[in-house]
């Protein structure tokens, strides 16, 4: 059998075809329109080919158009496909013998279904031709390889609608596509070669523009971020929330929302980092789900607009498309030379046509309560979040601290309450255990005892978990580890205790590591975003006096995180203080004045001096605290008498929880200046962002004495927080304060109060193992069988 590559499909076959086909075209009446726009094509494509011949026959340039030529006779090349498009043609269009003959040449024989199959398929096919004309070849061989498919389809598809149309033809159309697949594959092997390295080159060049693109649409890439987070994950840690009965839900129904509220420190980022790197694993890496994922930080603000948030979700669900989708290429062109961006209704709707292009598709956003919230950014965002969701179908899970307003934002929707269950408390202190000294090692019974106690000691709260073990690392014998567990710090307050406690131990270091820790801490601290390693290195390496940098000043980043008694962690990018769960970031605020300082630590003298300067009592630093604030949290009773006298307000409120002199003082404990501040006329019942009054903080942290005084000065008995509509009693009962709610219970507190999620103080105080606590409910009379929302009787948290 002859090559159809050098017969048929050669170029002067095809300038000959064409000009048969347009004398049958024109032979024939009726539909004149089609006709016109069938003979422009094809005699578009004789022009082209004929143009092509000639350059091909030039003495001086022959050979460089001789290649192009034959890249256009090639198997896969588009003269095959159109010799075969033009044969359909002409069999429809020549003339018939007899009686057949006299009645199809009167009029026009093809219908408009297959005349506009016909013209897409010699149009995608003189596209082709046309970039021929530029004489590219490497181009030219990458533009084939990518069409081929398609066009190939188009012609099959073709061939399918005309031979389905009428009987006479009989699949003679199918047995001239079978002609060229089955051809010589010589001249595609002699061309393979060339491809490979040419595609190569296309795909690189392709990359580079695609990676570009998304770039613009923002830089921000939180893959990093979850890589990091994943690689600390103990292994079987947040299995709970995998199996849950609200996640398996969520998971397998469209459009579900599962909103997950917990407290800080409760493990809330590190599952989310579980959730994302769950969905990929439990569908296979389908590329047909389409997964996007946030991570808030309240320290990135500037770089999480409500654009910017929207844009990383177009970013990454464009991104999983094998092809950049054409949406995103449009915003592109359209705005990239104006040097101007897109609108979030235009993002929006990009990200909505992208989402089409998946089957299901997976919205993850961790920390809510980080999102910027002045302006209204947030309650936008989420306003935003859920139309997409309406319009699109996706599945949205989201974390968030327990505030009142964003708890709103998903009422009826799926809920599961994130607390750091005791097992991955367990499994994270096993996998960690080796940092503590050699003499833990050695004793079985010892490593059970650290275990049991910081278990218990943090409340199901993972960062607290984190530090107090951190707290044990420089224990110097068995003595000294077993005496620091006794005196760990449990409550609300623990985290105040675990934090001085560290900054006690970088206290005590030798001068230089002290002076270098405090250089680190204040760089993070100042710094407007997150720290790269290596600009915290060079940071710490500029040395005052020096004109000129040297190298020998830049440390390790290990050992400039070992000194930092924990309060410092590295993932692969960044550096970063526990800022991240706002407390660290608060000890250290900007905007601090002397007057600040000497309320803080309780300098009555030097504070004394400084109003007599001038300093007013009310200065606010950056987290609108003035120094009344600081001196009543921490026990600064002279101060807090010094400020009072000199008239400092007693209702200002600090971020970022709200509170008053009066409800610091009540959360820690510090019963003689509660009592200056209610003498001076603070407000009894003022109330925290969560509505906590001072009553609700001294029951939460245990403070005895502080609950009785407020009481006796008529503190509500039963007023309940927007976080988690807990009442003191409840507070107390799930923080193991025995002899509050023992005085609680005396003054006639509700005992079946039901919080947010229907647990009551029994409940509440099972589910934490306070026997006691539970015990002395029962006495009292409370209900046993009692269910939650998650049906769960106290019983059953008990077991």
């Amino acid at each position: 059998m002859a090559d159809p590559l050098g017969t048929t499909a050669s170029i002067i076959a095809i300038i000959q075809l064409s000009f048969d086909v347009v004398k049958y075209i024109n032979g024939v009446g009726g539909a004149t329109k089609d006709r016109k726009r069938l003979r422009d094509g094809v005699r578009a494509c004789e022009f082209i080919l004929q143009q092509l011949k000639d350059n091909a026959d030039d003495t001086e340039e022959g050979k460089a158009w001789s290649e192009t030529v034959k890249t256009l006779e090639d198997t896969d090349a588009p003269l095959g496909r159109l010799w075969v498009a033009l044969n359909v043609v002409k069999a429809k269009l020549e003339p018939k013998i007899g009686l057949e003959k006299a009645l199809t040449s009167l009029k026009w024989p093809s219908n408009e279904k297959e005349v506009e199959k016909i013209i897409s398929v010699i149009e995608r096919e003189k596209t082709l031709l046309q970039l021929a004309l530029t004489n590219d070849c490497r181009k030219l061989i990458y533009e084939i390889k990518k069409c081929s498919g398609e066009n190939k389809t188009q012609l099959t598809e073709l061939i399918r609608v005309i031979e389905k149309s009428s009987s006479e033809y009989d699949g003679q159309f199918s047995r001239l596509i079978q002609t060229f697949e089955t051809a010589s594959t010589e001249r595609k092997e002699q061309l393979i070669d060339v491809k490979v390295g040419i595609d190569g080159l296309h795909q690189a060049q392709h990359d580079q523009q695609r990676q570009a693109i998304l770039d613009w649409l923002t830089p921000i890439d939180y893959a990093a971020q979850q890589s990091d987070f994943i690689a600390r994950r103990q292994a079987g840690t947040g299995q709970w929330l995998l199996d849950s009965e609200e996640f398996q839900t969520w998971l397998n129904s469209d459009q579900q929302t599962l909103f997950c509220p917990g407290i800080p420190g409760a493990g809330k980022t590190m599952l989310t980092s579980i959730v994302v790197e769950e969905l990929p694993t439990r569908f296979h890496d389908d590329k047909s789900i389409g997964i996007a994922y946030l991570y808030c930080n309240f320290r990135r603000q500037e770089e999480q607009k409500i654009d910017d948030l929207f844009a990383s979700l177009l970013k990454q669900l464009a991104k999983g498309q094998q092809s950049l989708p054409g949406t995103v290429k449009e915003l592109y062109d359209r705005y990239k030379t104006k040097r101007t961006r897109p609108s979030l209704d235009e993002i929006s709707r990009s990200l909505q046509a992208v989402t089409t292009l998946y089957s299901r598709v997976f919205i993850i956003v961790d920390a809510l309560d980080k999102c910027q919230v002045s302006d209204g950014y947030r309650q936008r965002f989420l306003s935003s979040l859920f139309n997409l969701q309406a319009k699109c179908g996706a599945n949205l899970f989201a974390t968030s601290r327990p505030i009142s307003s964003i708890k709103k934002e998903f009422k009826g929707n799926l809920k599961l309450k994130i607390r750091a269950s005791e097992k991955d408390v367990r499994k994270y202190l096993n996998g960690h255990l080796f940092r503590l000294p050699g003499f833990v090692a050695q004793r079985i019974k010892l490593q059970e005892e650290i275990k049991t106690d910081i278990v218990k000691a943090v409340n199901r709260m993972f960062l607290l978990a984190q530090l107090h073990l951190e707290s044990l690392i420089g224990k110097r014998s068995p003595k000294a580890v077993q005496t620091a567990l006794k005196n760990l710090a449990t409550g609300s307050t623990a985290y105040n205790h675990a934090y001085k406690d560290a900054i006690e131990r970088i206290n005590g270091q030798i001068e230089d590591q002290k002076e270098l820790t405090k250089q680190v801490l204040s760089w993070i601290t100042c710094a407007k975003r997150p720290l790269a390693t290596t600009e915290l290195q060079y940071a710490l390496g500029v040395k005052v006096g020096e004109s000129k940098f040297d190298e020998l000043n830049v440390l390790e980043i290990e050992d400039i995180v070992s000194i930092c008694a924990g309060l410092v962690t590295i993932d692969e990018e960044t550096v970063k203080g526990w800022s991240g769960h706002r407390k660290y970031s608060q000890e250290v605020p900007k905007k601090m004045t002397g007057l600040h300082l000497a309320a803080y630590f309780g300098v009555y003298e030097a504070a004394n001096i400084l109003i007599r300067r001038g300093q007013t009592p009310d200065t606010k630093d950056s987290n609108s605290r003035t120094p009344l604030s600081w001196a009543a949290e921490n026990g600064r009773e002279a101060v807090v008498k010094l400020l009072l006298d000199k008239g400092a307000e007693l209702e200002t409120k600090s971020s970022p929880w709200r509170q008053t002199p009066l409800s610091l003082a009540a959360q820690n404990g510090h019963e003689a200046i509660v009592q200056l501040l209610l003498d001076k006329g603070a407000e009894l019942q003022t109330k925290s962002f969560n509505s906590q009054t001072p009553l609700s903080w001294a029951a939460q942290s245990g403070h005895e004495a502080v609950v009785k005084l407020l009481l006796d000065k008529g503190a509500e008995l039963e007023i309940k927080d927007s976080s988690w509509s807990q009442t003191p009693l409840s507070l107390a009962a799930e923080n193991g304060h025995e002899a509050v709610v023992k005085l609680l219970l005396d003054k006639g507190a509700e005992l079946e109060t039901k919080s947010f999620d229907s647990q009551t103080p029994l409940s509440l105080a099972a589910e934490n193992g306070h026997e006691a606590i539970v015990q002395l409910l029962l006495d009292k009379g409370a209900k046993l069988e009692t269910k939650d929302s998650d049906n769960r009787t106290p019983l059953s948290w008990a077991t």
